[in-house]
């Protein structure tokens, strides 16, 4: 019996909704209003009970079926369901929702893998440095430390030779001939 009870609930429902989008496209403005605030309602429930892991996600998809309802009113046929028309739209409506949270989803790495690159980043860090040290402890002192204080340090030409007690002239030609040394060595598999 409640089974019966539930099925005339809905279809007056059903006959309510549809009696005030057929009086609101006639031109009664407070029945389309009324229409469309007992739609929200009836729209809230329908997707809760499929948005149930995403319920702050329910009031954005009710106002999106409802402008597409309101869009789409010129092609309801009176003769149809109301509710299965709507029920239409709000699917169409979920499905899209679904489908850009699945791309957004995909676009985005967990932050574990990113503390991954940022760890195996910091290890290939670690070796080059160690490599190059081994380098450039094989170059002369007029060499090596030229090229540390200008190309790794960022030093000037002019504060290089102050800071090494070297000329200008002789910490370019250090500059030159280390990173020349260092060309073969590394050709040479040192």
């Amino acid at each position: 019996m409640q089974r019966i009870s539930n099925e005339g609930r809905l279809s007056e429902s059903e006959e309510r909704l549809q009696s005030l989008l057929v009086r609101g496209l006639a031109g009664d403005a407070h029945a389309y209003h009324a229409f469309l605030k007992e739609l929200s309602a009836h729209l809230r429930a329908f997707l809760r009970k499929r948005l149930a892991h995403l319920s702050n996600e329910v009031e954005d998809l009710v106002q999106e079926s409802l402008l597409a309802v309101h869009n789409q009113r010129h092609t309801y046929d009176a003769n149809q369901p109301l509710t299965s028309w709507v029920h239409a739209i709000a699917k169409y409506k979920l499905v899209d929702l679904l489908r850009r949270r699945k791309h957004r989803d995909s676009l985005t790495d967990s932050l574990d893998d990113v503390g991954d690159l940022f760890s195996s980043a910091d290890n290939e860090a670690a070796e080059v440095r160690r490599d190059l040290g081994k380098l450039l402890d094989q170059l002369p002192e007029r060499q090596r430390l030229p090229i540390i204080h200008t190309k790794l340090e960022g030093l000037s030409i002019a504060a290089t030779a102050q800071k090494t007690g070297m000329s200008e002239s002789a910490v370019k030609v250090g500059v030159h001939r280390g990173l020349r040394t260092l060309a073969a060595k590394i050709k040479d598999g040192a």
